[in-house]
Order: C-alpha cells, then sequence, then structure tokens
C-alpha cells in the first residue's frame, strides 16, 4: 500500500508538472524555434458541416474577409450529408466568380473525418488548413498560419484558442488553457508538439496523403507529419476564436467524446512509442498523452491506498510520523474533492474562484475515466454532432 500510495502521487506529479519540467530543462540546449516567413503558398480552406444552417453563412464570410491572396485561396466546404438548409446557403455564394468556393458532399453521413477526406481529396492547395464551423478568425488568421510552412521541418501548425462570452468579448484565459499553451510552446522549442487544436490547424498536402476516415483527425495529423520525419508547431500568432459551450453537461459530453477519439488513435499508433525509431516524441507522446490519460487512475489508487493506510495504523493502534503523513494526505484530498464536487454540482458555488480549478480538474479526470469505460466496453465515435456554443 506505502508503494501503491506513493507511485500514484508520483504519477499525478509527472503528468502534470515532471513532464513539462524536463521539458524546460531540455530547452536549455536545445532550441528548434519556427523559421516563419512571408510566404504565400496555394492553400485550400476547409470547414466541414454538418446540419449548420444558423452558423455556416457567419463561417464562409469570416473566411471571404482573409487577406490572403484570392488567386491562391480556394475554399472548400464538405457537409456530411447535412439534412437541413447548409448546402443551400453554401451554393448562394458560389456564383460570385472572384472566390473560389467549392461544395463537396457526402452521400451518406459518415462522420467528420470521412467528410474532410473528401475535401482532401479534391483539394488543390498546397497547404491544407481545417477549421470549424463555429470557430471564428481574425483577416490575418490564413496568413499567420502559413508563415509556419517556411520551415521546412514542419509538417503541420496548431492554432492557440481563444474563448468567447456570450456578449461577444474575448475571455479570460483560464488556468488550464494557459497551462496547454504553456506546453505546447515547450514542445515545439524542444522538439514537436503531440496534439493539435482540432478548431483550426494547417498541414502540408503530403501529411495529408493517409487521410484516416475513421480516426481523430487532429491528432492523426500530428502523428502522420511525425512518421515522415516532420513535426508540429504551435503558432501563437494564429488564434481561432469560439464561444464556450453554456450547458455543462454538454461541455462534459464534448470532453468524452474527445478523449474517446483520442485513445483510438493512440491504440493504433502504439509503434510510434518505439524510442530507437521516433527518438524523443515517443517520451513526449508517453508523457503527454498516455501518462494524463492514465491520472484518473492514479487518483482512484492514491485516495484507496491513502484510506487503507490510516485504516492500518488505526487498527495497530500506532501513532508515528509516518501515520501523520498519512491521516493529513487523507484530509487533504478530502476536502480537496468536496471543494470540486461543490463547485461541479453546487451551482451557487461554480463561479467561485477557490472552487474553479479543483471543479475543473476533477471533471477532466472524470471525462477521462467515462471515455475509457466506454472504449474498453467497445464505444467508437465515428459520426459527430457539432456542439451547439
Amino acid at each position: 500500500m506505502v508503494l501503491l500510495f506513493y507511485f500514484s502521487l508520483f504519477f499525478i506529479f509527472y503528468a502534470y508538472f515532471g513532464y513539462p519540467l524536463a521539458l524546460m530543462a531540455i530547452s536549455l540546449f536545445r532550441n528548434h524555434n519556427v523559421k516563419k516567413g512571408g510566404i504565400t503558398p496555394s492553400v485550400s480552406f476547409i470547414i466541414t458541416a454538418y446540419n449548420e444552417e444558423k452558423r455556416i453563412r457567419e463561417k464562409i464570410e469570416n473566411t471571404l474577409a482573409q487577406g490572403y491572396p484570392k488567386d491562391k485561396l480556394e475554399i472548400i466546404i464538405a457537409s456530411d450529408c447535412s439534412t437541413d438548409r447548409t448546402d443551400d446557403i453554401v451554393k448562394s455564394f458560389m456564383p460570385d466568380k472572384s472566390y473560389n468556393i467549392r461544395l463537396v458532399r457526402a452521400q451518406e453521413r459518415k462522420g467528420k473525418e470521412a467528410a474532410q477526406k473528401l475535401a482532401v481529396e479534391n483539394a488543390g492547395g498546397e497547404i491544407l488548413i481545417f477549421s470549424d464551423v463555429a470557430t471564428i478568425l481574425k483577416p490575418d488568421g490564413i496568413s499567420n498560419i502559413v508563415k509556419n510552412f517556411n520551415d521546412s521541418t514542419v509538417g503541420c501548425v496548431s492554432s492557440e484558442d481563444r474563448f468567447i462570452d456570450p456578449d461577444g468579448k474575448v475571455s479570460g484565459e483560464g488556468a488550464y488553457v494557459k497551462y496547454e499553451m504553456f506546453l505546447r510552446n515547450l514542445e515545439t522549442k524542444v522538439n514537436t508538439l503531440v496534439g493539435l487544436s482540432g478548431s483550426f490547424f494547417a498541414a502540408r498536402k503530403e501529411v495529408c496523403n493517409d487521410w484516416a476516415s475513421d480516426l481523430q483527425s487532429d491528432f492523426n495529423t500530428l502523428l502522420n507529419s511525425v512518421k515522415i520525419g516532420l513535426r508540429g508547431v504551435s503558432d501563437p500568432d494564429s488564434i481561432g476564436y469560439y464561444k464556450n459551450i453554456a450547458d455543462a453537461k454538454k461541455e462534459f459530453d464534448r470532453k468524452v467524446r474527445t478523449v474517446l477519439r483520442g485513445i483510438s488513435v493512440f491504440m493504433k499508433s502504439l509503434p510510434l512509442l518505439n524510442p530507437f525509431k521516433y527518438g524523443l516524441f515517443s517520451w513526449q507522446l508517453f508523457s503527454h498523452k498516455l501518462c494524463r490519460w492514465l491520472v484518473p487512475f492514479a487518483m482512484i489508487i492514491a485516495f484507496l491506498s491513502n484510506f487503507f493506510l490510516i485504516l492500518d495504523f488505526f487498527l495497530a493502534s500506532t501513532s508515528t510520523l509516518a501515520s501523520g503523513i498519512y491521516f493529513y494526505a487523507f484530509i487533504f484530498q478530502a476536502v480537496f474533492y468536496v471543494l470540486a464536487f461543490g463547485g461541479i454540482w453546487g451551482n451557487r458555488f461554480i463561479g467561485k474562484n477557490f472552487l474553479k480549478i479543483p471543479s475543473f480538474f476533477v471533471l477532466v479526470n472524470l471525462s477521462i475515466l467515462n471515455a475509457w469505460i466506454r472504449y474498453l466496453r467497445g464505444d467508437r465515435l465515428i459520426a459527430w454532432e457539432p456542439s451547439k456554443r
């Protein structure tokens, strides 16, 4: 029990703090910052849509407002067999020949990645940019993300996410978002990212040749880049703006779907854990993805082993320094979870700052645990329902 207790605590610490600290140490003597340049290759801007009649017009207009050369930009809307007015709205833009807008429609609904594959097969650009309907870009969004491909080592580029409040104002970044962006910047400097922002990312056409129609595209695109000797980078100048999901239940379900799809990609990419072939990336993949996804189990082990250690000292009627450590550790865990669940379920406390971090931490790990249960049960997500924001 002692070994289980301390190992589980170390595992949680490593997943969230040890890995970033190791990256910081490596970054002291390893610097692979991106060599950006003012290039204008041909670009295919791919928007995947399913029943988006309420938002597709705004998305197209936002894309048309981009400051990228018109003769180098084609806009492809991939409709996943939409049954509403999405396709008709797209077609209403097509008569304007000053822009190259095309609609590709799946004959049956097979999911986001299948629709993206259809678009990739019809794309003529050297660089493919993928963006969700709900994501809004500044006029220099395309130009900024393309600059990264001046660096010949770059295979794909991830944007940074910004949340927008219902009144249209950019929300303040939460601690978790700041942590993730910090981690991405370290990974970019040291070697490569381990994942991309699915709402807005770009890749070279050759990276997308082996497109999987049943695997999470943002994660799989990064892995495809690594397989052909390229890397993924994060660009702080490329920002995707989108609204928060107001419904907490829908946000939880979205997290479960994201992790479940990520686990599916990971399990089909286990050879990438071979350090003799993929070097530093194998350690990154293990640390950033697998360790993070195993934290819920470590949390359960830490709590249960702590409980049995206290019980053992109580039954033995002994009082030592170790028993005191285990007692206070258990009290800390108990208080932490009470605060966390109070923040999750106690609506009148949810906005309290001191509850946000424990609540979010527990909620994220509950979603990961839920995703593992669904994965082991045989659930696989292909078709998708866009989150309503």
